[in-house]
């Protein structure tokens, strides 16, 4: 072996951005970006246990997926674990990994022999002895976990949106990641390293700092001041201290324009970008989100008649720890503490629709029923297909269930056309009168200014269905989903890339706001008041055996006062 091969390959094996260009020469791609540069300084260079929080698209995966290769090309003895969230995915990461050694000609000795593992899941370095576990496993963060053994494992996008969406789900996961301690061999050189992009606010990666994890960030867009210190030290030192720092410009411009940035701010509207693009998490602002699940009365609706009286509860004995919970930390779902036995006809029944568009999002829709100032929502959700007469149908048999009285419809948008469209299909399914409704306020001002009063008010009741459906209905994309959107809601515009369930809610609350002046508790003291008086007239008819006329005389007489027709 030549001196300039032995340069070479000692270069290689020192520093592993060395290795990373030559692989990303071998296969054609463009030169890693002084970006990817770094984050494959601190994979190679990070403690034993760490984080690396990187933008969607950034290319993590692929330049771990290298690093897994540098490790076994440093050392082929070494037996590493690939873990995400699914086995698919993991899998993925391992053929990839595989495809690396089997493509570069120089890595040709690393292939597996005849007699090696050498399947897509599990396979083996040409020179690893022999043993138990093979040089690379893939496997899902819920599969066989127990009894593996490994030098470095490598979390792959652990936390993912259907497994972190509730508490529930996130406090299984968290559980679930413990078990790496049990499968690391006890070496100084064992490590763990955790890649991934936030799914959501109480991120399990927000958790592991407090297990003794480093936690490394690297956002998309140079942060401002008060972003800085919402990372709370996190943020990557290439970050802070980049010659080119201008708060709101991109930090990886060979692979990503501010132009192509602000395109997928719009996509994902502010929320979201936040996560998935700035890895911000922080909820340093407790007005931020305003909208509390544990204002809401959680309690089955009845279709007839309703509670006169409802109070709500913050105790814990009535906490619905068993509902779908999309909400953020802390917060959780109540039922009332009390609800009136007696139950009364509803004083009105109402639907409120927003409309797609052209299909381009949703169709939501809410029913509400009013009675006493009280709000009760048995049903909400959203219906796929525009202005399809699928669509129409089924608005005008849901109208028709719950027997309202009117249907809001907000025609921003469509100058009345969703309206025109429905009126013919409620006249042969149910008819009823429909109300068009223009916003001129800014939406999420909107929003919250029609729903927090009457939810910190306590009078907003909701089906437990309806928290049940909407979840099984959003479980793929939870951006559609009412509580996601309910609890994620901001003052600021774009805040959320999908509102329609929650504007639809908005709409209907807003139609019955006039009626919301009355005090729930006042109503319910005044129907009393009145069954009283009815009472003790007909006591007084039984007794005196005296009506109508009469009755008015003798009353009046008794306080001194006789109309004109006594006289005479």
């Amino acid at each position: 072996m030549s001196d300039k091969v032995l340069v070479v390959e000692k270069k290689l094996k020192s520093d592993f951005r060395y290795f990373l260009l030559a692989i990303w020469k071998e296969l054609a791609l463009p030169d890693p970006t002084p970006l990817q540069y770094d984050i494959g300084k601190y994979l190679q260079h990070g403690p034993k246990r760490c984080i690396i929080e990187a933008f969607r698209g950034v290319g993590k995966s692929w330049i771990t997926s290298a690093f897994v290769v540098w490790l076994l090309y440093r050392n082929p003895q070494l037996k590493i674990m690939v873990v995400s969230a699914s086995k698919d995915r993991a899998d993925q990461f391992s053929t990839f990994t595989k495809r690396l050694i089997n493509t570069v000609p120089w890595l040709a000795h690393l292939s597996a022999g005849n007699e090696q593992r050498n399947s897509l899941h599990a396979f083996d370095v040409g020179p690893a002895q022999p043993d138990h576990s093979p040089s690379v496993k893939s496997v899902g963060i819920t599969g066989q976990l127990t009894g593996s053994r490994a030098d470095v494992i490598i979390a792959d996008d652990v936390e993912v949106v259907n497994n972190s969406q509730t508490q529930t789900a996130r406090e299984y996961l968290a559980t679930l990641v413990k078990e790496f301690d049990a499968i690391l061999k006890p070496l100084p050189t064992s490590r763990i390293i955790f890649l991934g992009t936030p799914q959501c606010e109480m991120s399990l990666y927000n958790e592991l700092p407090k297990r003794g994890y480093e936690c490394r960030i690297w956002p998309a867009l140079f942060p401002s001041d008060e972003q800085v210190m919402a990372y709370a030290g996190k943020l990557a030192p290439f970050i802070l201290e980049h010659p080119q720092y201008e708060h709101g410009s991109t930090t990886d411009p060979k692979r990503f324009s501010n132009e192509d940035l602000q395109e997928r701010l719009l996509s994902y509207g502010k929320a979201g970008f936040a996560l998935q693009f700035m890895l911000d998490t922080s909820l340093s602002d407790a007005d931020k989100y305003p909208l509390k699940f544990s204002d809401l009365l959680i309690m089955s609706i009845p279709f007839q008649k309703g509670p006169t009286e409802l109070v709500h509860t913050f105790d814990k004995d009535y906490g619905l720890g068993e509902l779908p919970n999309m909400g953020l930390a802390g917060d959780r779902y109540f039922s009332p503490f009390y609800v009136a036995k007696e139950l009364v006809d509803y004083q009105m029944r109402a639907m409120s629709i927003d409309p797609s568009g052209r299909g381009k999002d949703e169709t939501a829709y809410a029913v509400g029923y009013m009675l006493n100032g009280n709000i009760f929502v048995p049903e909400a959700s959203g219906l796929i297909g525009g202005y399809g007469p699928e669509v129409l149908e089924s608005l005008a048999k849901i109208a028709k269930k719950h027997q309202v009285n009117e249907i809001i419809i907000e025609d921003n948008f469509g100058d009345g056309m969703f309206e025109a469209l429905l009126k013919p299909v409620l006249s042969r399914v149910y008819p009823c009168s429909t109300l068009g409704q223009r916003q001129h306020i800014q939406k999420e001002k909107r929003i919250i200014d029609t729903l927090e009063p009457v939810m910190m008010q306590h009078r907003l009741a909701i089906d437990p269905r309806v928290v049940v459906s909407d979840y099984e209905t959003t479980k793929s994309n939870p951006a559609y989903s009412l509580f996601y959107q309910m609890s994620r809601v901001t003052a600021e515009k774009g805040a959320l890339g999908h509102d329609d369930r929650l504007d639809a809610l908005a709409i209907l609350v807003k139609y019955f706001q006039d009626m919301l002046e009355q005090d729930s508790h006042g109503a319910e003291q005044n129907r009393k008041d009145e069954l009283l008086m009815n009472e003790l007239q007909d006591f007084i008819d039984h007794a005196q055996g005296e009506t109508g006329q009469n009755l008015y005389r003798n009353s009046w007489m008794a306080d001194g006062l006789q109309p004109a027709w006594h006289k005479a």
